[in-house]
């Protein structure tokens, strides 16, 4: 098989630059940038082998069983003397135990006997170098425990006699589109401690399988040494993080997943890594560069954390190597690549601000991340054609969505970010009344035709210390008084009403996918917060209070209802695969949104007070039945609509103009969906 999967230089591998005009006087910077990639794959490869066969780094490093003896190798080019040591050396330095510097590029290696290292053993490693030294863990142990009482990590040995047999086969991507439940294994039960994944296994699936979603993604998996990074300071790449349990635990949790036919795809964070160096990979061999940039900019000086350089080939065999190492390994379904606007830009997007097509094709651009980036999606879809790659991205890179044979960069999707800082901007500077109707649906309809997105109203970013949840941004206070059935509070009906005409307008407006961050499904109130020493260590902020939605006295259960409805009607008739929406109608005095999608119908009225009688729409011939009010009493409304309502399609001439129209009684803060029946 040819090792290219482009031709920078023809034009018709660049079709992306037909979607957008403003693109063509940086054709050229977009065709430097497809060759680099290419270059770098036959730099990589040789020609000789498959991307894949290169991104095999975990099947050589870190430590194997073959053969009846152990096999541990090491890359630390910089080192003079490497040790393994552990409980089999009494943690001590010994001759015996001494790695063998095996080529010129700095790898190290050495074989123990079968009997000397058991399943659950510590270990890590010893090394000296030119000035110093100091201990490490191994750049790719696949298992990494804390001790409770000395919190220090080592690797740990990891040959269970029974290892896991998948029970269930790997998913496979349907014409679906992903409706995705973000979650953390470790805040995901309403107990003041950490998660497992057994539990999130025996207790969560089953609710968010009942919820209707079709993808999970999962938080904080790879290995961090604080908590309270929300799993954003990885320390080690290759390991599934023992705080929440055991590596079968993590692959039984993702097994009976697919049983359900959802997919899980992992927050893959290779943006950045702890600046820790016992633990971690920075000054690993006793150099600030084998993985990282030196000086200034190999700090991140926003997250305190350490930039990878991704133009050194040791990086990208690592990193590459990690990519496949989750889907094969764990059966992981596809990837949510965080911090690529931090990848993208030497500033890290913290410069100037993304008001001109230049600033995607400055010199603040670092190209090697677009290598990789374009890299790793070719290795992903190679391995697993159906897996999911979504990019974290607020810059609007041109191209980072658009397919690699189109010269983009090979996210299936891209996140939207400016819905959710349109909704909260909304919340919290805007008065209901002066809501632009316009703007909010140039927001929800604002994706490049070449690519496809993930719209969300809101997600873990918006609820972390320092500011709340969409419920309550809206409640506040009142969340807490005024939530039993019985309770009348102006405060709290506003906004359940809000809470779902900003679900229901967002996922039916969605162009390609949709994502709900755990809980906020039901209004999980507050906002989320790791035990710290700022709040006592408390874990109060840091789980899901499942109990308010279970009480069949509260009306957190009143959203719930809400969200599986919409998200049903969604998923059964394939409103976001097999439509787009035909905006109907945008009406700034009354508030009103129309738009149909398909043989839907939507129609949202966000004005605060002002309902309508006899609003009429222009429509297709036919007859109309209503299938979802917001305003029902099960969804937490007051039942000022009849409930299975059919509307007839009324012809009415305008301008000579023979026209159809439906006449609707749309309340304040209400939205009602139609759907045309075919006789």
């Amino acid at each position: 098989m040819p090792m290219y999967f482009i031709d920078p230089l023809s034009s018709r591998y660049l079709k992306y630059l037909d979607a957008d005009p403003y693109l063509k006087p940086y054709a050229a910077i977009i065709k430097r940038r497809q060759e680099k990639i290419q270059q770098t794959l036959q730099r990589l490869t040789g020609n000789l082998m498959a991307l894949e066969d290169f991104a095999s780094a975990h099947e050589f490093f870190g430590l194997h069983r073959k053969k009846n003896r152990w096999v541990f190798r090491e890359r630390a080019p910089n080192a003079k003397r490497v040790f393994i040591i552990g409980d089999f050396s009494g943690w001590e330095a010994k001759e015996e135990y001494t790695l063998r510097k095996i080529n010129e590029e700095g790898v190290w290696e050495i074989f123990l006997p079968d009997k000397l290292l058991r399943h659950g053993m510590l270990y890590r490693l010893r090394m000296e170098w030119g000035g110093g030294g100091g201990d490490r863990i191994p750049s790719h142990a696949r298992r990494v425990v804390q001790d409770p009482s000395t919190l220090i990590f080592n690797a740990q040995v990891w040959q269970p006699d029974k290892p896991y047999q998948w029970k269930h086969k790997l998913w496979k991507r349907k014409i679906e589109a992903p409706l995705i439940y973000e979650a953390h294994v470790g805040m995901a039960q309403e107990k003041k401690g950490i998660g497992t994944y057994r539990e999130f296994t025996e207790n969560i699936l089953p609710r968010i399988a009942n919820a209707g979603y079709n993808t999970i993604q999962l938080m904080a998996i790879m290995e961090h040494p604080y908590y309270g990074s929300f799993g954003y300071q990885v320390s080690n790449f290759f390991a599934a993080s023992s705080r929440f349990g055991t590596p079968e635990e993590l692959k039984e949790l993702i097994d009976i997943a697919h049983s359900f036919g959802i997919a899980v795809i992992m927050d893959l964070v290779h943006s950045h890594a702890v600046k820790n160096e016992v633990e971690g990979l920075s000054a690993f061999d006793g150099t600030q560069t084998l993985y990282f940039h030196g000086g200034d900019r190999g700090r991140h000086i926003a997250w305190d954390s350490r930039c990878l350089n991704y133009g050194k080939t040791e990086t990208l065999h690592f990193l590459l190597s990690n990519c496949r190492f989750w889907l094969d390994e764990y059966h992981f379904d596809g990837f949510r690549f965080d911090g690529v606007t931090s990848m993208l830009y030497h500033h890290h997007g913290l410069g100037p601000p993304f008001d001109s097509y230049e600033r995607y094709f400055d010199d603040s651009v670092d190209e090697d991340a677009i290598v990789y980036l374009a890299l790793a999606n070719k290795l992903i879809h190679s391995i697993r054609p159906d897996a999911i790659t979504i990019a974290e991205d607020v810059s609007g890179m041109p191209g980072l969505a658009a397919p690699l044979n189109y010269g983009g960069y090979g996210f299936d999707y891209r996140m939207a970010m400016g819905v959710p800082d349109m909704w909260f901007r909304l919340m919290k500077e805007t008065k209901d009344e002066n809501w632009n109707m316009g703007g909010i649906w140039y927001e929800l309809n604002n994706y490049r035709p070449d690519e496809r997105s993930i719209s969300y109203v809101e997600c873990h970013d918006q609820a972390l210390v320092g500011s709340k949840t969409a419920a309550f941004e809206l409640m506040d206070a009142a969340m807490y008084q005024f939530m039993r059935l019985s309770d009348s509070n102006h405060i709290v009906d506003r906004g359940m009403a809000l809470h779902k005409l900003m679900r229901v307008v967002t996922l039916f407006t969605a162009g390609h996918g949709y994502l709900n961050f755990m809980g906020n499904e039901f209004g999980h109130p507050e906002w989320i917060d790791f035990p710290r020493e700022g709040n006592n260590w408390s874990y109060h902020y840091a789980r899901r209070q499942w109990s308010l939605r279970d009480n069949p006295d509260l009306k957190y259960k009143l959203l719930a209802n809400f969200d599986k409805a919409i998200i049903r009607l969604a998923r059964e008739n394939k409103i976001i695969e097999k439509y787009s929406p035909c905006l109907l109608n945008i009406d700034e005095e009354n508030k009103i949104i129309a738009f149909g999608r398909g043989d839907f119908f939507f129609f949202i009225n966000f004005h605060p007070v002002k309902s309508v009688v006899d609003y009429k729409i222009e429509v297709f011939n036919g007859k109309y039945s209503l299938i979802i009010n917001s305003d029902e009493k099960r969804f937490g409304g007051f039942d000022l609509v009849k409930d299975n309502q059919t509307y007839f399609a009324i012809a009415e001439k305008r301008n000579n103009v023979l026209r159809y129209c439906i006449s609707l009684y749309i309340p304040a803060r209400c939205a009602l969906i139609l759907k045309r029946l075919k006789n």
